[in-house]
């Protein structure tokens, strides 16, 4: 045989006085006693882990002289000895009847091994009376409940059940299912006297061993007539649900029952429940001293096999000298051993660690001697021999069969053998009450099971591990469990606890939850349900114990049925344990409204047991939850806008932390302190988040109407939640802050998409049931109106801006508070950056409001007026505003773009600033328009600093620089075009239109791929055209010093010259590059006429006509696009709807500027060519050098196309004048394959 490993420590912790009561107190694991035992050949493994232990120490028992007479008392007899328990005077066995509740005791104490980590909780003696059904023909009856993957097992007696039903009427039906079904002549056998006689003798076998002396004391004579009739008593006295007293085996003892108090259970999520409101007490006083008290002297955990069971055993077990822990037994000598018995001693030495067991044998009462067995040798004693294995087999069978059957949690079942029978039934005992139409209460075990399915759930809720989310579809099961098992009006705080606990699985918090390990709704579990797969009824087995009495017939109304006992000694007759534990899907919807609402219907649910168990109904008017509530939906002037000012004010004074505790009844009736105010407080928060994601929602989807709506039912919980609380948690302010800042959004979201107010005032307008009734809910602790001003739909969008940023500013304040000045620091960097943004819009609202009001005055000589004045305060501070929020973040990005924008504004208020003379016409540029186009210039540039470098955001540096290269372009357009000359000389005008033309072109970025490359290369060759058309009228007008003509002459042909070559680069831009060539020729004639030399005004002509002939590339593109136009118009006269006429007739009238403009350009072209041509013809005949071959061919070249010019029709469109232009071109100028290839282009 294999040795036992024992530790050589006690087997039970050290405890105190205090301990011995308080059995929820759980040993340290330093001093938990554990062992690994491999028993015997048979190789059956076991494992026990002592929990709790309220024995002290084990101390070395007596031994007994032989001859000592055991019916004589000792002089400790009967009274209270911590080695024999805590129980005192009662007689402790090592097989003690059990009580009805006494699983669900040790299952509150240790809730952390409920649901995953224990398969049984159970008494020892129910474990015993199990696994030695094949052996016994004993009947059993046990009530079997299932939280999550543990069944709780407890004793039910069924005549004790019928003793209480015939006085109270509970049970009939039960009790005539029974006689009709299961065992009519069944009735509990008499206790002989013999058996009394033999508890005595044990008693006193245990006091006689605790004892020092051993001595026997003399005892009044009646002593023994007494005891016996006390343990007499205590089988057929206390009705139901005292101690059950049914047929034992041969080792059980009777037990005096001692008066206990029953434990009240407090809410493990609702704390400090107040007296008035803890659950009741689950029995009558007469019946109290049976609660659900945990009193076995230790609890165990223990793994037998590969099933792990928490036990409860009052075996006294003894130590000392070379025996650490020993069982002491008293045999009758001429009664030998039977299986039933060792295998009792067998499991009870398993349980509890003992490695020994002692023996003692008697003959009527007198110590005849000692025996030490070996916990590994018990199975092969003779007369009582038995397989481990088989045992071994029989537990693992009968765990399958409960857990394959007992499915449905809440649910109690009953496991019944009747005596002498063969066949073990299971029924559904709440199925066959439902049938009856009886009440949930009339099951005794209904309120246990609820509370603990309650505080099992509760307790899973509370551990904050990664694997906590795992857990979420047993939490769910096991709480809609509970809330069916219980009735609202007698349990209103576990099922409101319940409900937001269900609430609470649904983590709001983080929307980006990991919800793929998640099912569908449609994939979830039910309630009830725990594996998929069935158990099949097995075919009888051939082999049976014992034989079997008449059995009734066929019974329908059992679950499941084990024909034969004997089918429980087949290795793996039932499916193993790991294949049926349940598998829980927690169900997890992809949709987030869907998710929410599952949440709001449980926070309802609630709120309605809450508001149902207050006693003083509130004195509000009572409203009907079909009536919807409305939300206002108005216009808002200007006095709304200050009043949203004063109203947030409001606020802010109102939401702040407090440290007051309300002390007054709320509206309700409710009191401060009771749980149904904490209860409250949280519904109400967990409605306001499910309302906030329902916003969130609504927002990113654009629905804006319906986030509205959504945040304003936020906004009115938390209303609810800060006139219930007397001081309000960082968290709160913190979320409620987020509340605020979404709030902001969805009103800034309606501003900028006013065209659709239609469809969002429909949305907005539209209400569910749930949340009518929600709402009636909120609205009977609070009238819900502090943040209606800040939630209601206007039509303004200025009201809406208004509204967006004071709630952003209350979330702002509410952040710089001294409560969530270090907590907030995140959410603070999100508020100015919303802050800074809505600033800008503001701003930008307003600027666009001076813009068009300046519009309006186009064309009409005015003056600045009042209004556009304060537009622009208005904008400028918003702006400002907005920088100092953005700089408060290190924003520079943002900070560039309000700056910009700032620049903008500036633009504004120059061009409102012209002067218009009396004929309406532009006046002289204005040294106001110069002051605001150089602010505007500054703050363009500070944007620039704010941003560093074009790495830094592209974009936005990019946007910023063309504004500035426009803002330099502008003010020397305008400087050259309306030149002060009554302020300034002209050189100073000329100097400083150079000077700004020249920073503008600075930052046209030409080198740059981008969008804006074209309108850089557009802007800068108009640039250089201005330039040299400036200095082509300085030299024109030029008279004096011949150094300064030839410098302006020099400047005029280098930018002439880089004009021309941007604008070709252009393909959109021909009478530009027309224009820009013409005014060169007309440069180079000008020139021409102040020449003497024949041959210098030849070769000035020559160079002049070259320029002429550039002109061939602006006209091809503008012959292009008059064959476009012309296509344009074809096809829409060859079309036969009118509509398509139409949209040509306009297609061509659009672009008649462009015509108009080629046609004046053609009329400076043709003259000046005619004029080039002719004197060339003039200078080339009058030489008096004879002309080369060569030369007289290019004369008449010129004659040719001269003569052509003149005979041209001049009525000709314009597209054929074109034509002409190019044919003339090509003949003085024959194009090369590279001009032919850049025309093509």
């Amino acid at each position: 045989m294999s040795v036992v490993n024992m530790s050589s420590q006690d087997k039970k912790t050290d405890s105190d006085p205090g301990q011995e009561e308080d059995h929820s107190c759980t040993a340290t694991e330093d001093n938990k006693q554990e062992a690994d035992i491999c028993l015997g050949n048979n190789e059956v493994k076991s494992r026990a882990v002592v929990k709790y232990s309220a024995a002290p120490p084990p101390t070395t028992y007596a031994l007994l002289q032989e001859k000592t007479d055991l019916k004589l008392p000792p002089a400790n007899w009967l009274r209270e000895n911590a080695q024999l328990g805590p129980a005192g005077t009662t007689v402790l066995g090592s097989s003690r009847k059990s009580k009805p509740f006494s699983s669900f005791g040790m299952a509150y104490d240790f809730i952390d091994c409920i649901g995953d980590d224990v398969d049984v909780v159970s008494d020892s003696e129910n474990i015993k009376k199990l696994l030695k059904i094949p052996y016994s023909k004993s009947h059993v009856s046990m009530a079997v409940h299932r939280v999550g993957g543990t069944l709780l097992l407890d004793e039910l007696d069924i005549q004790e059940l019928f003793m209480r039903s015939s006085q109270t009427g509970d049970w009939t039906w039960l009790k005539e299912f029974y006689q009709r079904l299961i065992d009519q002549k069944w009735q509990r056998k008499k206790k002989s006297k013999e058996h009394w006689n033999e508890k005595a003798i044990l008693s006193k076998f245990l006091y006689y061993s605790i004892n020092s002396d051993g001595t026997a004391v003399p005892v009044p004579s009646d002593t023994d007539q007494t005891a016996e009739e006390g343990c007499g008593t205590a089988a057929d006295g206390p009705s139901w649900p005292a101690t059950f007293n049914s047929s034992t085996t041969d080792s059980e003892e009777s037990t005096i029952p001692k008066e206990e108090q029953v434990d009240t259970y407090t809410l493990g999520h609702v704390s400090s429940v107040p007296k008035e409101q803890n659950l009741p007490t689950l029995f009558n006083e007469g019946e109290n001293s049976q609660g659900l008290r945990n009193d076995f002297v230790r609890n165990i955990l223990w793994t037998f096999e590969d099933i792990h069971m928490l036990v409860g055993s009052n075996m006294p077990i003894f130590g000392g000298g070379r025996y650490p822990a020993v069982s002491l037994r008293l045999r009758d000598n001429n009664k030998p051993i039977n299986v039933l018995t060792g295998i009792d001693y067998w499991l009870d030495n398993l349980m509890c660690n003992v490695p020994e067991l002692v023996m003692c044998f008697h003959v009527n009462g007198i110590v005849q001697k000692y025996e030490m067995i070996k916990t590994e040798d018990i199975p092969d004693l003779e007369n009582s021999t038995f397989s481990t294995r088989v045992v071994k087999d029989i537990a693992q069978n009968i765990l399958s069969f409960l857990k394959s059957n007992c499915t449905k949690e809440g649910h109690t079942y009953w496991l019944f053998k009747a005596s002498g029978s063969d066949i073990v039934k299971l029924y559904d005992l709440t199925t066959l009450c439902e049938e009856a139409a009886e009440e949930k209460c009339q099951n005794p075990f209904t309120l246990p099971v609820a509370v603990l399915l309650y505080k099992v759930a509760s307790n899973m809720m509370l551990k904050k591990s990664q694997q906590n989310k795992k857990n979420y579809g047993t939490i769910r099961t096991l709480l809609l469990n509970c809330i069916k098992l219980l009735d609202e009006e007698r349990h209103p705080q576990i099922i409101a606890s319940a409900h937001y606990m269900l609430a609470e699985l649904f983590q709001l918090d983080d929307v980006s939850e990991d919800e793929g390990n998640g099912e569908s709704l449609r994939g979830g579990g039910s309630e009830d349900s725990y594996s998929d797969e069935e158990e099949e009824e097995e075919d009888e087995d051939e082999s049976c114990s014992y034989s079997t009495s008449s059995e009734p017939q066929d019974d329908s109304k059992a679950v499941a049925v084990i024909k034969s006992v004997g089918e429980l000694s087949v290795p793996e007759k039932y499916k193993s344990t790991h294949q049926i534990r349940p598998n829980y899907a927690f169900p997890v919807s992809q949709d987030k409204e869907e998710k929410c609402r599952l949440v709001l219907s449980y926070v309802l649910k609630g709120l309605k047991a809450v508001d149902n168990s207050i006693k003083k109904e509130s004195d509000l008017p009572a409203a009907d939850p079909s009536t919807p509530i409305p939300l206002k939906y108005e216009e808002r002037s200007q006095n709304g806008a200050r009043d949203v000012e004063k109203e947030i004010a409001l606020l802010l004074d109102r939401v702040g932390p407090c440290s007051k505790e309300l002390k007054m009844p709320t509206r309700s009736g409710m009191l401060p302190g009771t749980w149904q105010h904490r209860m409250k407080l949280q519904l109400f928060l967990k409605a306001s988040k499910a309302y906030y994601v329902l916003s969130d929602a609504a927002t990113n989807l654009m629905k804006y109407g319906r986030a509205l709506r959504y945040i304003k039912l936020a906004l009115q919980c938390h209303d609810a939640y800060c006139s219930i609380s007397g001081g309000l948690h960082p968290q709160v302010l913190l979320f409620h802050c987020q509340c605020l800042s979404l709030c902001g959004d969805v009103q800034l979201m309606l501003a900028q998409n006013a065209s659709n107010r239609a469809a969002y005032l429909e949305e907005y307008s539209y209400q569910t049931k749930e949340d009518q009734e929600i709402l009636h809910c909120l609205h009977r602790e609070s009238s819900c109106q502090a943040f209606s001003m800040a939630t209601d739909l206007a039509t303004d969008p200025e009201y809406q801006l208004i509204v967006s940023s004071k709630c952003y500013e209350a979330a702002h304040d509410l952040l710089t508070s001294g409560v969530l000045k270090d907590l907030g620091q995140e959410q603070l960097a999100q508020v100015l950056k919303r802050l800074g943004n809505i600033r800008n819009e503001m701003g930008v609202f307003y600027m666009n409001q001076a813009a068009a009001m300046q519009a309006e005055k186009e064309g009409v000589r005015r003056s600045v007026c009042v209004a556009e004045q304060e537009l622009w305060k208005k904008s400028f501070s918003c702006f400002e505003k907005g920088m100092q929020d953005f700089s408060m973040i290190s924003d520079s990005v943002n900070t560039a773009l309000l700056l910009c924008n700032i620049g903008r504004l500036m633009r504004i208020c120059a061009q409102a600033h012209c002067i218009m003379t009396s004929d309406h016409s532009r006046g002289e540029f204005s040294p106001e328009e110069a002051l605001y186009y150089n602010k505007a210039i500054d703050y363009y540039q500070r944007a620039l600093k704010s941003l560093g470098c074009r790495e830094s955001h592209s974009a936005v540096w990019d946007s910023v620089n063309w504004e500035l290269s426009t803002t330099y372009f502008t003010l020397a357009t305008l400087l050259q075009d309306y030149a002060p000359l009554s302020r300034k000389a002209q050189e100073q005008i000329e100097r400083d239109v150079t000077e700004t033309m020249m920073k503008s072109l600075r930052y046209c970025d030409l080198q740059t791929e981008s969008a804006r490359q074209p309108l850089y290369q557009y802007r800068a060759a108009t640039i250089h055209h201005r330039l040299a058309s400036m200095y082509h009228s300085c030299y024109r007008n030029q008279v004096g010093d011949e150094s300064v003509r030839k410098q302006h002459k020099a400047l005029a042909e280098q930018h002439y010259s880089k004009a021309v070559r941007l604008f070709v680069s252009l393909s959109d831009a021909p009478c530009e590059l027309l224009r820009t060539l013409l005014e060169r020729v007309a440069f180079a004639e000008f020139t021409m006429a102040g020449q003497n030399s024949s041959a210098v005004k030849l070769k000035t002509l020559t160079g002049a006509l070259e320029i002429m002939c550039e002109t061939r590339h602006a006209f091809i593109l503008i012959h292009k696009e008059l064959l476009e136009q012309q296509e344009k118009i074809l096809m829409s006269k060859d079309s036969d709807k009118p509509e398509e006429l139409h949209e040509g007739s306009d297609s061509s009238s659009s672009s008649e500027l462009n015509t108009e403009e080629v046609v004046k350009l053609t009329g400076v072209f043709e003259p000046s060519f005619s004029f080039l041509l002719l004197q060339l013809i003039k200078l080339s005949t009058a030489s008096k050098r004879k002309l080369s071959g060569k030369e007289e061919e290019q004369v008449k070249i010129y004659k040719n196309v001269y003569s052509r010019l003149l005979r041209a029709e001049k009525s000709v469109p314009l597209i054929q004048r074109v034509s002409l232009f190019l044919e003339l071109l090509d003949q003085l100028n024959p194009p090369t394959e590279s001009d032919e290839a850049r025309s093509s282009s």
